[in-house]
């Protein structure tokens, strides 16, 4: 009962504020006025899939038959109905429905042709695209899936909460704050009989994204899960490569801050146990630990035979040494990111080849 109720304080709280998100993310003019984003009713919805059947030259009486089961059943959702009616008149329809299901399919590497196709009605492709796309965001296929709902608006859909939240979750899982801060702001302001469950979870990614920082532990722990989540749909390539190496690279910065900090080089802050700035020999050689301001206008150039040395001079310190410089660096973490980040040094360090 008390989660229960503080879900909705956390709601009422975020609501009181929607006018300053969006003051702060402002979305495109063409878009539709607050509060007028509206699922299409079944009926509706019926009528149209039964027009398209007809247009495709589908509605024979064996089809009909099952069209209307399709639409009598109980508990499927207008959109569920939708896609189950374009895969009973379009076999292209049913294999990438069945594919954007099966979590034992290999995951799709880029968007289906088809859904571009301009002289296929917009009514058909826009919500076979919205399935779609949901059935990828759920399996964690979370980039193709964006670049799916990016083809379309929730104005062109029939059902705008269910585009709208299963893109804020992709776009959360991406890492994309801004773009993800917009779609929450469009779920929660613009949108009209979302579902309770949405907009708790809307909730929460909204408030969880106001406490990320650039460059602290929880920005390292949220790329690693994003490691983990690629490597389990195995997307063991150049990117995913290039995501651990910056991973390792920022956890050294890190390990180096902490041991610089408890020699006394605290550069000019509080130093641990009460001592003094400077103290404990020499000029600082290292950054703060979370730095402010600025504005990201740096060329991101990434040496990349440093990050290979640092990979490789990991794996061959001494298991006490590495033992270590995991404590230095997890001594002030949450359990959950201090579990991440163990797991992930005891993966690095028993790769044979040094590389992830």
């Amino acid at each position: 009962m008390t989660t229960f109720r503080s879900l909705f304080l956390a709601a009422a709280a975020l609501a009181g504020s929607v006018a300053s998100l969006r003051a702060d993310n402002p979305v495109p003019d063409s878009v539709v006025p607050f509060g007028s984003l509206k699922a299409m009713s079944a009926q509706d919805a019926k009528r149209q899939a039964l027009d398209w059947l007809t247009h495709r030259g589908k509605a024979d009486a064996s089809t009909l038959k099952s069209f209307d089961a399709i639409w009598a059943e109980d508990g499927r959702t207008v959109l569920d109905r939708l896609a189950g009616s374009f895969a009973l008149g379009d076999p292209q329809a049913a294999r990438l429905l069945a594919g954007g299901r099966d979590s034992a399919e290999p995951a799709p590497t880029k968007v289906p042709d088809f859904l571009c196709d301009n002289s296929k009605p917009l009514f058909f492709r826009a919500n076979l695209a919205l399935a779609y796309a949901r059935d990828l965001s759920n399996r964690r296929v979370y980039e193709e899936a964006l670049e799916v709902f990016k083809l379309f608006r929730p104005e062109q859909v029939a059902d705008p909460s269910t585009y709208l939240f299963h893109r804020a979750v992709a776009e959360h899982a991406l890492l994309l704050k801004d773009d993800a801060t917009r779609t929450i702001i469009r779920l929660l302001d613009d949108t009209i009989d979302v579902p309770d469950r949405h907009k708790m979870v809307a909730v929460l990614m909204a408030f969880d994204m106001g406490n990320w920082q650039e460059k602290d532990l929880g920005a390292v722990a949220r790329k690693m899960d994003n490691i983990e989540r690629r490597l389990e749909l195995a997307r063991g390539g150049p990117k995913t490569q290039k995501l651990q190496k910056e991973v390792v690279a920022r956890l050294d910065e890190i390990i180096k801050q902490r041991e610089n900090q408890s020699k006394g080089n605290c550069n000019g802050g509080a130093c641990p146990n009460g001592g003094k700035p400077g103290t404990g020999g020499g000029n600082p050689t290292s950054p703060q630990l979370d730095s402010y301001g600025g504005k990201n206008s740096g060329p991101g150039a990434v040496d990349q035979k440093k990050l290979d040395q640092l990979r490789r001079d990991w794996g061959k310190l001494p298991e006490k040494e590495q033992a270590e410089a995991v404590q230095i660096l997890t001594r002030e973490m949450p359990p959950k990111y201090r579990e991440i980040i163990e797991t992930y040094f005891r993966k690095l360090a028993s790769s044979e080849s040094g590389k992830p």
